[in-house]
């Protein structure tokens, strides 16, 4: 691998532990890894990457996605309806997918977020139809070249027992843990620089039994891996865990083991409290996701508190199907706006929700060696190009990477390769991906 200088980029925004920001800023980067950050840094043996008029951050890292919902956006019968009525109306369709839609929603997806400056993304995969497997996912993720933290999703209460899926989509709950345990010896890295890391990830309290949420807990920790759920997301969700566990929705995670900073959960709109304080002395992270819980009227999550309280929190643009983009820059200034539109106009500043997107991302799947520009770290950043008309009349070009979002990616490194450059992905078609898309979703149709 070469050496490559980023060079003298209009400001380098670090995210250090004193959040340095350096004007005219270089980043040297070797096999992978940042050596040098500074200005007029040595050029000799490097590949000189000029970025003079770009913004230079941390890649941003998304803690919640479902990839295979990328083939259902704007879904005319899903588009005006709450959780549970959504959810209804699309698990017959993700039930016509095959393997192959997975692959295809995966890479499409995984497009979207590299363009959108997205170094790192989790996947929760949690309905596996017609021969599918979450080997497909992480088989398109490696294709497209950026970090992928897969997390084997599942469901196994069905209609018939009280849940909300049908049964068709629901699994047994000993292939679930089998099916688990093959995934993190197939594919978990659990070192500095891994590509590939496998979590665990019953789809929610009201898809799954208390059984299957403790058992995949001790499996987890028993394999050193790290866990993921939905929790607390609206007020139907809520109402669910009162009348079937009676208990709010924190205090039932905290009682089948699904605390900790190995944990985290998605949404959280509904948090009480009690439970953040619970989230903060236990370490355990919040995906944060404001377009889709704008989307589905979910609610306004309790950013400013989580924060203050102490819990990591990292955002997530969720699935597809319920946020309809997956643009990271869109969901750090969605998360800017409604942490005000909640506590006032100074509830969250630009760079808070940048950091929100890069380090709370970072802390919440639990990598250290990613989310900020240091020597030592490993070098996923981006070249954000603020000379571009979104970006006219700024007086702050580190504000105005989330005050004028969307803006595009210019240039894209992961682990010091080049998967975006001058706006375009290397690593796939985009005109192809669009085609086939139109082609899988006009066959899931009908």
């Amino acid at each position: 691998m070469t050496r490559t200088l980023i060079r003298k980029a209009e400001v380098v925004v670090t995210m250090d532990g004193t959040r340095r920001e350096i004007a005219g800023g270089d980043v040297l980067i070797d096999g992978g890894v940042i050596l040098a950050i500074g200005t007029n840094l040595p050029s000799e043996g490097a590949e000189i990457v000029e970025a003079k008029g770009c913004v230079v951050t941390p890649g941003l890292i998304n803690t919640h996605h479902h990839l295979f919902q990328t083939l259902t956006r704007a879904v005319p019968a899903a588009q005006d309806a709450a959780l549970f009525g959504w959810l209804r109306t699309l698990y017959p369709i993700w039930a016509r997918m095959t393997p192959g839609d997975i692959r295809l929603s995966a890479k499409v997806g995984l497009a979207e977020l590299a363009l959108s400056g997205c170094t790192c993304s989790s996947d929760h995969l949690y309905l596996f139809p017609n021969g599918a497997r979450l080997d497909d996912s992480i088989e398109a993720a490696t294709e497209i070249g950026i970090r992928f933290h897969a997390t084997r999703g599942a469901m196994s209460i069905g209609e018939s027992k009280g849940g909300l899926p049908p049964d068709s989509l629901v699994e047994d709950e000993a292939a679930i843990l089998k099916d688990s345990e093959r995934l993190v010896a197939a594919f978990h890295d659990p070192n500095p620089g891994a590509m590939v890391q496998v979590g665990l990830a019953p789809c929610s309290p009201f898809s799954v039994s208390r059984e299957l949420m403790r058992d995949a807990a001790i499996l987890a920790r028993e394999k050193g891996v790290r866990l993921h759920t939905h929790l607390a997301e609206n007020d139907e969700d809520i109402a669910y865990s009162l009348e079937n566990f009676g208990m709010l929705p924190g205090d039932y995670a905290e009682s089948l083991g699904w605390t900790g900073d190995d944990v985290w959960h998605a949404h959280c709109v509904k948090l009480s409290d009690k439970e953040i304080d619970l989230f903060a002395r236990t370490g355990t992270g919040v995906a944060h996701c404001p377009c889709s819980n704008a989307r589905l009227a979910s609610g306004i999550a309790p950013v400013r508190q989580m924060r203050d309280a102490g819990v990591p929190v990292g955002l997530g643009v969720d699935g597809s199907a319920s946020n309809d983009c997956s643009h990271l820059g869109l969901e750090a200034r969605q998360a800017m706006l409604m942490a005000r539109l909640k506590n006032g106009p100074a509830a969250l500043g630009a760079r808070e929700a940048l950091e929100i997107a890069t380090l709370g991302g970072a802390r919440v799947l639990g990598r250290s060696d990613l989310g900020s520009l240091q020597p030592g770290k490993r070098a996923d950043l981006v070249l954000w190009d603020v000379t571009e008309l979104a970006a006219a009349g700024q007086w702050d070009p580190v504000a105005a990477l989330v005050f004028c979002a969307p803006m595009r990616a210019k240039g894209v490194y992961v682990e010091g390769r080049a998967v975006v450059r001058d706006h375009q992905l290397l690593t796939a078609d985009t005109r192809k991906l669009n085609e086939q898309a139109r082609t899988a979703t006009i066959r899931l149709a009908n």
